[in-house]
């Protein structure tokens, strides 16, 4: 229960509250996350903040950490945004472009000022933003960077110049220590990196986060993508100039390698989904997985769940792109990208494990399509993966958390328009906790003015679901019964023009006197009918 709308609950409605208890100290979950609003695009203007959970005992050995935050901002509101996306005068699905690029730091639970001596807006003079932002280093210690990406849709090229960069924690899983000169984040994912310090103070140095603008239409002239910050090592050493990368790169997180052990297990069930966008038949566009799109539910799944009784194990009753998941199933999750951009898919409730990606899903190549390798000892595990355009990745997960998940692309635009799937997972042992949901769940729900009980459409039953929002729907191509008639009538009338002019090139003709007959007989039938089909008779003539 994580509070995503529509799959685990229905709002917090104005004037109320919810809390959100995270059992830490016994769910063995630890390390860097965010804490977002998942309701009307809320986070995209603002509601959204980092969240760090230390362990027991650190894995990696560090004298002092940060917190890196970086995403996209807008200029306009996304109620305002939403409704030029979703627009039949946008057909090709553009999605609204940033009008420009955050970055900020946080330490101890409290963001970091701007720089001394420096004047930003008063608006936002309590933080340092971008050049107005600062890390301070000290000679020598080695710094922990918690880097988290809070876009609504940029992904980010992030480097440091001067400064060797290692890997040591992926979306809450510790892993070996993996060097790497630039750090590919998408939308939604969170890195820890080591960085140790250099040993003068002569200089400060620039950390760069570009924006990955492949990801845009175009780049409007008032946009800078470049954000760049600092590291201080003393207040009166200058700013090194800007360096430059040859070229930028993701991270091959496949090859990362988490240190708490987990083998693969075999697959007990195999769930594959291809997704793409397309115009629908309403004007607007749409993503669609396996042909359909993803619509919320009127009932919550997990109040769906936990009401159903034995029918809650069928995934009809939970609408389409449902999928039920046994307990302890070992899901294998095929995701293949037939869109022409790169897409982070970020699942809820669970780390799965990446076992296998394709550079091309299509392909009978087995080096751009290699099969899965079985038994894998350890592979990586994470929450939210990016998939490029034309590739897949094949990840395992067991079933092992009763509830109802979400698996969705994270750029808030494309899930807006239905790039989702939720997983009902371990119905029947989920209802036995049906006691430690907190009342107020449905309380909200019922403030709303929306169903608590029942399938997607608020019935006990695993079929009716009447009433339940669905669609828009593909385009129908192809030739359809009134075009069909409309075409045969074309085709007709040319064949009869044709055959006519055939008929007077071999000299067939009619007396000027049957002319004349065919018309007169065309005027009288003309005045019986009357003008405008029959609506207004005309008066017959007294000559």
């Amino acid at each position: 229960m994580d509070g995503a709308q529509g799959v685990s609950e229905c709002g917090i409605p104005p004037g109320a509250q919810f809390d959100y208890v995270v059992p830490i100290n016994s769910s063995g979950q630890w390390g860097t996350y965010w804490v977002h609003a998942h309701a009307g695009g809320q986070y995209v203007d603002g509601l959204r903040a980092p969240v760090v959970i230390h362990p027991p005992v650190e894995a990696h050995s560090y004298d002092e950490e940060f917190t890196i935050v970086i995403g996209d901002w807008y200029h306009d509101e996304h109620s305002v945004l939403i409704n030029q996306f979703i627009n039949i005068a946008n057909p090709g699905g553009a999605e609204p472009i940033p009008s420009s690029g955050l970055i900020y730091f946080a330490q101890n639970a409290s963001y970091l000022g701007p720089i001394p001596g420096t004047s930003p807006s008063p608006v936002t003079a309590a933080v340092g933003f971008n050049e107005n932002a600062t890390l301070p280093f000290e000679p020598g210690k080695t710094y922990r960077l918690r880097i988290v990406n809070t876009a609504a849709f940029s992904a980010f090229f992030f480097w440091i110049d001067g400064h060797d960069m290692r890997i040591i924690e992926v979306d809450g899983t510790d892993v070996e220590e993996s060097p790497i000169d630039l750090l590919g984040i998408t939308v939604a994912q969170r890195y820890s990196v080591l960085v140790t310090a250099r040993n003068d103070t002569s200089a400060n140095w620039v950390i760069h986060a570009n924006m990955d603008t492949d990801m845009f239409d175009n780049v409007p002239p008032g946009l800078n993508p470049n954000l760049t910050s600092s590291i201080t090592y003393s207040a009166s050493a200058p700013l090194t100039a800007p360096g430059t990368v040859d070229e930028y790169h993701d991270v091959d997180d496949i090859d990362l390698v988490p240190l708490q052990v987990e083998p693969q297990q075999p697959a007990t069930r195999t769930i594959s989904l291809e997704f793409e966008f397309a115009t629908m038949n309403d004007g607007t566009n749409h993503a669609l997985i396996n042909n359909v799109t993803y619509n919320s539910p009127l009932v919550p799944a997990i109040l769906s769940e936990l009401t159903l009784g034995e029918n809650a194990t069928i995934a009809s009753a939970y609408g389409p792109q449902s999928f039920v998941l046994d307990h302890l199933d070992v899901v294998e999750i095929i995701i293949k990208n037939a869109d022409s951009g790169k897409h982070p898919f970020h699942l809820h409730g669970h780390k799965v494990q990446i076992v296998g990606r394709s550079t091309d899903y299509t392909s009978d190549d087995p080096t751009l399509n290699p099969p899965i390798v079985e038994g894998q000892a350890n592979p990586m595990r994470r929450d939210t993966i990016q998939i490029p355009s034309g590739e897949s990745v094949t990840l395992r997960v067991v079933a092992d958390n009763p509830g109802v998940w979400f698996l969705h692309c994270h750029i808030e635009w494309h899930l807006e328009v239905g790039l989702a799937v939720q997983l009902i997972e371990a119905p029947l042992q989920a209802q036995q906790f049906v006691g430690n949901v907190p009342p107020s769940l449905s309380e909200h729900c019922t403030a709303l003015g929306k169903p608590i009980s029942g399938n997607a459409a608020g019935f006990a039953s695993a079929t009716d679901l009447t009433g339940l929002p669905l669609g828009p729907y593909l385009q129908k191509l192809g030739w359809l019964p009134k075009g069909i008639v409309a075409m045969f009538g074309c085709v007709l009338t040319a064949v009869l023009g044709m055959l006519s002019v055939v008929w007077y090139a071999l000299g067939g003709h009619i007396s000027e006197e049957e002319i004349e007959h065919e018309v007169r007989e065309a005027i009288a039938a003309k005045e019986k009918r009357g003008k405008f089909f029959g609506l207004l008779r005309a008066k017959p003539r007294s000559d």
